[in-house]
Formats: structure tokens, C-alpha cells, sequence
């Protein structure tokens, strides 16, 4: 048979189609180990697809995954998105350049990785590689302190009291573990118990943290969200006294790390302790409650370097710069607060302390009180680790979570739950009270927009371009404010806030029909997590029109939208004062020098004009921006335009006539508020001017709630006595009384005074049998003291009476 020629298009067809491929790879290569760069002729950065400038194949290289964020515990499968690998093969994930887990590839071509067990929060980078070696794929992974984990993720403890008991008198029987059976897609499971400790020297190189596999519960459980057994106590005595249980498929080797697991709580092993501790609970807990006190008073001494506690429960939700809600206890969830009975809500204080890493818990009933150790065994108590772990986490004390539950509960249950010593607890744990506690200053910009500086003065500036809402040398903290046209008015509005703190993460807030966040120009989503731990900086977003970002100054910024409008709050601690600069003035209690411009030389203002030439002074440059310019739109009218747009003239006053038409209803609507008049003339919307004048609303109560408060300190009942009143504040009264057979001496009650004094003298109780015999004492001593006087004065007499009888004889 001959050979048939081979048809010239097809050659052609083939030809095309190899350089294509080539094209293709070649193209696709770029971005291999280049993500976050831009290139010469395109772009391997988070802005490019936004710019429409990415290089062939980024999202190939760059990755993005489903879900993002999962617990530090491990076990999260993962999905890599947009990117084809050969089916029912492997991909090695490589996380923080150093720990190794072994993924797979799902029928349909896509990767998944499983996150390993970690010692740290945030945002943790990861690569990804087809054959072990090449590691040129590369994204992030949200590892999330294990507590702040949506329950649906975790195993749930049934009856979680009395798992917290058990092997205590009257606790005992079958313990029930139940889960979400679509979380892990196997038709069995391992039941296992890890365990948690700190090894070496405390604050020392060679403390380390370690989990520990200790032994399986049950293998090849079914799958069926549920699991009862009859806890058997330890056969020797243990270090790990604090655990989880973890659910792994049954294919899995003993032990195993970072596969596919689902975790329960943590929690105290009480079920898991040795036969002792069931024999006599209370006396193995005295033990171990005497032998934490002895350690404990060998340990730094941490409770002077942490913060103060707000006075009041108002300045508690207020201060958002340095408090944050504590989980345990919430107000807004029901109150349920385990740990602090009588307490509403409860608050922990965001940074660690500098040199110890130790946390400061706040706690307050329902008066808005501050709940006491020495009053409560509900109290506020202070923390050895701070619960949430404190930068660069990875060694204790700073274990997010574990070390806490180490240094701070389980000896909470030796001392307090499982044995009647509070007393030695509360030793080294007391409630710090409010006395050194400062409240900080707010400043605060909103509307169209309007300006409240730090120490009160307002003013309203309508320019259009990219300013230095503060500066601020202490801390180096820079927040920078973008304002755009104010939909159809000839007026502005601030369209976005970014800032950053001494070489922390850039954050980025920007109205979008709600508040977008981006970190690093990166876009971030709150759809998993409302909770970010990141380089220097917190985040958190209870809804999208809701943003709170907390640097480790303990300055605050909370970012609301409403309508389109952004209002932006900026808290700043008195360590902030004489340090500041920018629109928001000079923080110093003096409104007189808040109108400075950058050169340091004050501002005459007199009208609008004056002060619209003063806010275009304060515009930034482009090498000192931190805004991101991901659009055309924002490229053309921001980066490569003038800072401080001069062709702009905005509305600088407003014709306040009862003859405008929406003037009655004006009126009405905003009273006596000027900014919500203004902004709704200038608009003619009424929208607009509600937003602002609840805006203003706010401002005004927060910086009411952020009061200062006096407090004369606590002050205790006598011995063999009582009182009654815990709040320690101006103007509260404690009054005292005494037990049955005592006494009182002193006042009956004392008054927190404005002076920061208690009123009055000291209060004792004194047995009625002392107080007899007190009495009878001083009786007998005024009896012998008038019978002296009384011979002496005899004496004195006969003295007097011999003399005349002398002088008569002598006569």
C-alpha cells in the first residue's frame, strides 16, 4: 500500500497548534513562583485581574482555595481552585516553608490539601507541588484559634458538665461524643484522646509546646455522628490533664498528623484521670491546687504590666481599641458564662502584655458593674497566657488557647471546681480594678463629610482627593482618608480609609455597597471568619457594614456604612497625646492648636473657605500612599491625578430658607443637628441627612459611655462582719454590718468620695465579750484614775491643813 501525502492544513492545523501549547506553558510559567510581582509585560499581583493585566495562567500558580480558613488543631480538607491536576493522583502542600502534608487529587481533576496541626493564628502561607520537589504554587491558609471555630466543624461534648466532673463525687456513668457525619466522608472513624503540655523551663529557650497522640477510644467507629463509651481512669498517673478527642478516618495509622479530622473542645480530662482522682477527687485536686500555688510563686510576678480594667461595662463595649468580647461570656449571646457566674458580660483585653505575654479578662453584672474576685468567685481575673495567644505565638506562653488552659483553668478546677481553695487561686489571680484605668479619645469623621477632632472641634471639609486623616509619631501610625463626589451633590463623602501601625499589614476599608476589606491591596472575605489575626493588626467584622480594626498601640478604627456614606471613629489611649497630627487635630485636651498645618504653623480660620484651603494641605502624596489603586477609575482620578483635586469647588454654604420646599421637612427631621441640615440641603436628600445625624448620634454616645469614671478601690467587709454594695465608683455607698454576737465600731457606711477616698474611718466587728471586757477595763482605769485624783487631792489637804496648824504654834 502507498502512502498517502499528509494534507497541508492539517500541518498547518498541528503547527498552530504547538506553538499555541508552547505559548500556553510558556506563558503559564510566569507567575510560578512570582505571585505577588509584576512583571515586565504583565502582572502576577492581586491587582491584575481587576486591571485586566495578569499574566497567562496566574490563577494557575496563585492560588485560591475553598473553604479558606479552618482550626489550628489541623485535619481541614481544602480545595485548590482553578487548577487541573491528573485524577486520583497526590499534591504535597508545604506550609511556612517547613511542614509537609500529603494531599490528593478528587476525581474531577481538582487538589485538596489537609492543613496541619499548628501553633499559631493568622494568615499562613502555603505552596503546593504535583511530584514532592517543585514547590511553585503558592497561597495562604487562615489557621483559626480553635475556640473561635463555628461548633458545626467540631465535635460536640453531650452534657459538657458532666464531662467537666466527672469521677467527682455523684458524676460518673456513660460519656456521649457527637459530630457532623458529612464533615469527614468515610464510613468509619478512630476515636483518639491528644493531649497537651509545655515542656522545659518556663520563659525560658527551651519551653516547647507539644500535642500528643495518647491512645485510641475505639477504631473503625461507624460513622454516625455519635459515640458512647464508659471512660476507664488511667493506669498510671499522667502529665496531660488537658485534651481533645479527634476523629480520624479508621484507614489512618495511630496518631497520624495532619490528616482529615474533626476535633472536639478543649477541655479538662477529668474522665481520664488516674483511679485517686476517683476515689477522692477533692483532696487530688487540694494536692495539685497547693502544688500549682508553690509553682506559681517561683513564676514573674506578671499582674503590673497589664492593663487596667474599664470602670464600667459601657466603657467596656466602648473601648474597642484594646477590649474585645470574650466569647465565654457574651451579652449578646445569652449571657452564658460559665466560668462567671453572676457576671453579664465579659471582656479580654486585645494585646498581651509586653514582656510576659499575659491577658487581662474584664467582667460586669448586670448593672454594668465590675464583677471582683474578692467579692465573687465570678470575678474578673487576669491570665498567666492570654487566652487568644499573643505574636509571634509558637512558644508558650503564647499557644493560643492551650496555654491559657494550662496556666490559668485547669488550675481553676484544681482549685475552685473539684476542691474548696478559691483562696489560693484568687491569690495569684485577683480582679484588677479600675482605679489606673484611662479612657481613650475619640475622633471621628462622617457624613459629607464632617470632621470631630480629639478634643472636640468640628468642622466640615468637602474636599475631593486622598488625605492624612492622622498622623501620629508614636507608634508610627498613619490612617489615610479617600473622598469622592457625593452622589449627585456638589459635595464629598469619604469612600475609603486605610492605615497602618510601625510595619504592620496595610488594611484598606472602602464603601462598595458595603464596607470591602483589603489586606495588603489583597480583597479579603468574612464569609468563614469574622475574626483575623494578621501581621500587627486585628480584624473583626460583625456584618458587611461593620468593620473594627485594632493595632497593638490599642488604637482603634470602626468603619460603618450606611446608605453609601462611610462614618469612621478613630480611638486613641492618652499614650496617644501631643503625638498626633492631621485633620483630626492634636490630641492634647487643648481644642485651641487642633487646626495646624503640616509645616507645625497654626491655621486662621474664619469660614468655610479657610477651612477647605486647611484640609487641602493635609493631601497626601503618592509615595506616601497606602491606598490601592485596582481600577481605571481609580487610577485616572486618583494616582495619576493631583492629590487634592483643585478643579473641585464644592457647596460651602447652604440657604437655610423657610421658603426651600423641604425645608418643614428638614426641620423635622434633623431639629437642631446641623450637620444632618446641612448634608440634607446639599444633597436635597433626606437619606443623606438621617445618616448623619445618627452618626452624630453615635459619636455623642460613645464618647458619653467613654466617660471618665472615679473609683475609690475595693474596700472589704470588717472580720465578723458583712457588707452590702460591690460598686466601688463616686457616689456608691457600702454598708456594713456585724455577725451575731460582735459588735460594730465605726462608721456603718462609707462613700466613694470624688476625691478617690473612701468617707469616714476604719469599720471593725468586736465580740460583745471583748466589748465587755474593753468596757469593764476602761471603767476600772476611770475608777482607779478618780480614786488617784481623789487621794492625791486628800493628801493635798491634810498637807495644807498641817501647814496652818504649824504656823499657829509657831504664832
Amino acid at each position: 500500500m502507498s502512502k498517502q501525502p499528509v494534507p497541508r492544513r492539517f500541518c498547518l492545523a498541528v503547527v498552530v497548534l504547538l506553538l499555541t501549547s508552547c505559548a500556553l506553558a510558556c506563558g503559564q510559567s510566569l507567575c510560578a513562583n512570582k505571585c505577588g510581582h509584576r512583571l515586565e509585560t504583565c502582572s502576577c499581583h492581586t491587582t491584575c485581574e481587576s486591571l485586566f493585566e495578569c499574566c497567562e495562567g496566574y490563577r494557575q500558580f496563585c492560588l485560591q482555595i475553598s473553604p479558606y480558613s479552618g482550626t489550628v488543631m489541623g485535619g481541614t480538607d481544602f480545595r485548590i481552585l482553578q487548577v487541573e491536576f491528573p485524577p486520583l493522583g497526590k499534591v504535597y502542600c508545604r506550609f511556612n516553608s517547613e511542614i509537609i502534608t500529603t494531599g490528593y487529587v478528587d476525581q474531577e481533576g481538582k487538589g485538596h490539601c489537609i492543613s496541619p496541626l499548628l501553633y499559631e493564628t493568622g494568615w499562613i502561607p502555603f505552596e503546593v507541588s504535583s511530584d514532592g520537589t517543585t514547590y511553585n504554587r503558592s497561597g495562604s491558609w487562615l489557621a483559626v484559634h480553635h475556640s473561635k471555630v463555628n461548633s458545626q466543624f467540631k465535635s460536640i461534648l453531650e452534657n459538657s458538665t458532666k464531662w467537666q466532673y466527672y469521677g467527682t463525687p455523684g458524676t460518673g456513668g456513660s460519656l456521649t461524643l457527637k459530630w457532623n457525619s458529612s464533615f469527614i466522608m468515610e464510613s468509619s472513624l478512630n476515636v483518639e484522646l491528644w493531649g497537651y503540655r509545655e515542656k522545659g523551663h518556663p520563659y525560658s529557650d527551651n519551653w516547647i509546646p507539644e500535642w500528643k497522640y495518647l491512645y485510641s477510644l475505639r477504631k473503625a467507629v461507624p460513622n454516625n455522628a455519635s459515640f458512647t463509651f464508659f471512660p476507664q481512669p488511667a493506669k498510671v498517673s499522667s502529665d496531660f490533664e488537658v485534651g481533645v478527642l479527634r476523629l480520624s478516618p479508621s484507614k489512618a495509622e495511630d496518631g497520624e498528623r495532619d490528616v482529615t479530622a474533626i476535633w472536639s473542645p478543649v477541655h479538662a480530662l477529668a474522665w481520664h484521670l488516674e483511679e485517686i482522682f476517683r476515689k477522692n477527687s477533692a483532696a487530688w485536686a487540694q494536692e495539685k491546687c497547693n502544688s500549682w500555688h508553690k509553682a506559681e510563686e517561683k513564676l514573674p510576678n506578671f499582674l503590673s504590666e497589664i492593663i487596667d480594667c474599664p470602670c464600667t461595662l459601657a466603657q467596656a463595649r466602648a473601648d474597642t481599641g484594646r477590649f474585645h468580647t470574650d466569647y465565654g461570656c457574651d451579652i449578646e449571646k445569652g449571657s452564658v458564662c460559665t466560668y462567671h457566674p453572676g457576671a453579664v458580660h465579659c471582656v479580654r483585653a486585645i494585646q498581651a502584655s509586653p514582656k510576659y505575654a499575659a491577658g487581662q479578662q474584664c467582667c460586669y453584672d448586670a448593672s454594668g458593674a465590675q464583677v471582683l474576685t474578692a467579692d465573687s468567685i465570678g470575678g474578673s481575673t487576669p491570665d498567666r497566657g492570654h487566652d487568644w495567644g499573643s505574636p509571634p505565638f509558637k512558644k508558650p506562653p503564647r499557644i493560643p488557647g492551650v496555654s491559657h488552659w494550662l496556666y490559668d483553668v485547669i488550675s481553676f478546677y484544681y482549685c475552685c471546681l473539684w476542691s474548696n481553695n478559691c483562696h489560693l487561686y484568687f491569690l495569684h489571680r485577683p480582679s484588677s480594678d479600675c482605679r489606673t484605668y484611662k479612657p481613650p479619645r475619640v475622633g471621628t469623621v462622617f457624613g459629607d463629610p464632617h470632621f470631630v477632632t480629639f478634643d472636640g472641634s468640628n468642622f466640615t471639609f468637602n474636599g475631593k482627593g486622598e488625605y492624612y486623616l492622622l498622623q501620629a509619631t508614636h507608634k508610627n501610625l498613619t490612617i489615610q482618608g479617600r473622598t469622592q463626589t457625593l452622589f449627585d451633590a456638589n459635595a464629598t463623602r469619604l469612600s475609603s480609609v486605610v492605615m497602618q501601625e510601625a510595619g504592620s499589614d496595610i488594611i484598606e476599608v472602602r464603601t462598595s455597597g458595603y464596607l470591602e476589606v483589603l489586606l495588603n491591596q489583597e480583597v479579603l472575605s468574612f464569609s468563614e471568619q469574622n475574626w483575623m489575626d494578621l501581621k500587627g493588626v486585628f480584624l473583626y467584622s460583625s456584618s458587611l457594614n461593620n468593620v473594627s480594626v485594632m493595632f497593638p498601640s490599642g488604637a482603634g478604627v470602626e468603619v460603618r456604612e450606611t446608605g453609601g456614606l462611610m462614618t469612621v471613629n478613630i480611638l486613641l489611649s492618652v499614650d496617644f497625646e501631643n503625638q498626633t497630627s492631621g485633620l483630626l487635630g492634636t490630641m492634647n485636651g487643648n481644642s485651641s492648636d487642633d487646626f495646624v498645618y503640616p509645616n507645625g504653623s497654626n491655621a486662621e480660620l474664619h469660614s468655610p473657605k479657610d477651612y477647605f484651603n486647611f484640609g487641602a494641605n493635609w493631601a497626601i502624596t503618592n509615595e506616601s500612599s497606602l491606598f490601592t489603586y485596582d481600577t481605571e477609575d481609580l487610577q485616572k482620578n486618583y494616582l495619576f491625578a493631583e492629590k487634592h483635586d483643585m478643579a473641585f469647588i464644592p457647596v460651602f454654604t447652604v440657604d437655610d430658607s423657610q421658603e426651600d420646599p423641604i425645608y418643614e421637612e428638614m426641620l423635622k427631621l434633623c431639629g437642631l443637628n446641623l450637620f444632618c441640615k446641612y448634608d440634607t440641603l446639599v444633597s436635597r436628600n433626606f437619606t443623606v441627612g438621617n445618616i448623619s445625624k445618627i452618626a452624630l448620634e453615635n459619636y455623642l454616645s460613645l464618647t458619653q459611655d467613654l466617660e471618665p469614671v472615679l473609683s475609690c478601690g475595693w474596700i472589704g467587709a470588717p472580720t465578723n462582719g458583712n457588707k452590702q454594695g460591690t460598686t466601688y465608683l463616686s457616689g456608691a455607698t457600702v454598708n456594713f454590718t456585724c455577725k451575731s454576737g460582735y459588735m460594730l465600731t465605726g462608721p456603718t457606711e462609707r462613700t466613694c468620695q470624688p476625691n478617690g477616698m473612701w468617707s469616714g474611718s476604719r469599720t471593725d466587728c468586736v465580740s460583745d465579750n471583748t466589748l465587755g471586757i474593753v468596757l469593764g477595763s476602761v471603767f476600772a482605769s476611770l475608777t482607779l484614775i478618780v480614786m488617784a485624783v481623789f487621794i492625791i487631792y486628800h493628801n493635798k489637804k491634810q498637807k495644807r491643813r498641817s501647814r496652818k496648824d504649824s504656823d499657829k504654834n509657831g504664832l
